[in-house]
């Protein structure tokens, strides 16, 4: 297997960044650091965690000749004070989620909305002349109100349940354009609602992760007018609201999209490149996959298969945890796996490779396994291993395994006269027990890491 190659971090390396309180559990580095390695860009992205002084913070960003940076909560609104010039889209918004170096200091941007807008583009929804549904009234649904307006849909109906804050929000943005866009409507007003269907999208946080089961709409009445839904949450993946749209005829998307490309026009401001909707593809199913909570990716294979090597780069590109089963055994026995081999036999490693998937399954957060050679081959672990996520079965041929590991004295079921045949012989009897255990089998011959990897997130459905 080939090499691929990784950025080097240079003098010549850009930053970019988020400033937030609290950015711990941000995914931003992962959109931007995945772009920057697509485009060919020498750039990285970090979060800086700003608990006060936000107008300091971003002085010395830009003293340090920070390139570009992402704003989060608290601070879309009070970063206003702190730059030189902003889009109309973001000052009649009143939330800047992006700063754009210019040559007198940072020029503000709003690319939360433009990301849901090209994300429902993305997804063949088109909005202007169209009519649209807005449930809730906080920020969000005034940004997306905003946004409308600014798209010229044909009318957009603001429903609350309490209905001053959507009054509120429709004079301010009806004012501001100019022109009766926006209705207010209570949350059960549907009678109110034109008859032909429309595209509704969910601004509250109702339904978000742990409130699951919570939905600001169950009424028939609503969703029988509806074609398409957009729920702005994406932890979880589908919510109750999607799905009560799905079971009443409508195409139901989450969140995750916004997300997405929100970050994408960021990164092409600060780099003036275009991401192509194949790049976005490929970052949106990196986002999907490390969305996927309590579902492990796992690698199996002979050995010199390339689960470890790839096991390592999935990490690195994802951000999750990697773990090696076999270097796990070693670390908690206090011994090589030869010398457990040589001490205790074959069947008591086997043994300790099940309770290892054991303990393992146990784990809430999501890990990428790399697996021993023999673990698949008992019945008991192939059906763990299919509990425990996506399976994924890294195949070579005896001659290219052969080629990887025959210099390597550490592989104790190779130390014999023959090893090529025993490889061989090996392969024969194991095939069957690894395409049995696998959900996705992966040809690995002749392939660089990247071709690999890109197949690895092609195949996992979520």
């Amino acid at each position: 297997m080939k090499e691929d190659q990784r950025m080097e971090y240079d003098g010549k390396t850009r930053l970019c960044g988020l400033i937030g309180n609290p950015v711990e559990h941000t995914i931003s580095p992962l959109i931007h650091n995945t772009l920057a390695r697509l485009k060919n860009q020498n750039l990285v992205y970090v979060p800086f965690h700003v608990k006060e002084n936000l107008s300091d913070a971003v002085k010395g960003a830009y003293a340090l000749n920070v390139l570009g940076m992402n704003v989060t909560v608290p601070y879309k609104s009070d970063v206003m004070e702190s730059i030189v010039d902003i889009d109309e889209l973001a000052e009649r918004i009143g939330a800047v989620n992006t700063l754009v170096r210019t040559e007198n200091g940072y020029k503000g941007y709003n690319t939360d909305m433009p990301g849901l807008l090209r994300g429902m583009q993305s997804d063949g929804i088109e909005i202007e002349g169209k009519d649209v549904v807005i449930v809730g009234a906080g920020g969000v649904a005034r940004a997306v109100a905003v946004l409308c307006a600014f798209s010229k849909v044909r009318k957009v109906y603001l429903m609350n349940r309490t209905v001053s804050k959507a009054e509120a929000i429709a004079n301010e943005v009806n004012n501001s354009f100019h022109k009766e866009i926006v209705t207010a409507l209570g949350l059960h007003d549907f009678d109110s609602l034109p008859d032909e269907k429309m595209l509704a999208i969910q601004c509250t946080n109702i339904g978000m992760h742990p409130d699951v089961d919570s939905t600001p709409i169950e009424d028939a009445e609503f969703f029988e007018k509806i074609h398409t839904v957009y729920d702005l949450i994406y932890n979880p993946e589908e919510t109750k609201f999607m799905k009560l749209a799905k079971s009443y005829g409508a195409k139901a998307y989450n969140g995750l999209k916004m997300l997405l490309y929100q970050g994408i026009i960021a990164f092409e401001r600060w780099t003036d490149t275009k991401v192509s909707e194949e790049e976005a593809n490929y970052v949106y199913r990196i986002l999907k996959l490390r969305g996927k909570e309590c579902k492990h990716l796992i690698l199996i294979g002979y050995m010199g298969s390339g689960k470890s090597t790839l096991g390592i780069k999935l990490s690195y590109r994802l951000q999750t945890p990697f773990l090696d089963t076999d270097k796990q055994i070693e670390r908690e026995q206090g011994i090589s796996i030869s010398d457990i081999f040589a001490n205790h036999g074959e069947a008591y490693f086997r043994d300790l490779e099940t309770n290892q998937l054991e303990k393992i399954k146990k784990e809430t957060s999501t890990l990428i396994l790399s697996t021993g050679g023999g673990l698949p081959m008992r019945e008991e672990n192939r059906k763990l291993l299919k509990e425990m996520g996506m399976v994924v079965y890294l195949k070579a041929s005896s001659q290219t395994i052969y080629d990887r590991v025959k210099t390597d004295t550490t592989r104790p079921l190779l130390q014999c006269d023959n090893p090529k045949e025993k490889i061989e012989k090996m392969l024969l009897e194991r095939g069957p027990f690894y395409e049995e255990a696998a959900d996705v089998i992966i040809e690995t011959d002749g392939k660089t890491c990247e071709e690999v990897l890109s197949e690895i997130i092609m195949h996992w459905n979520v």
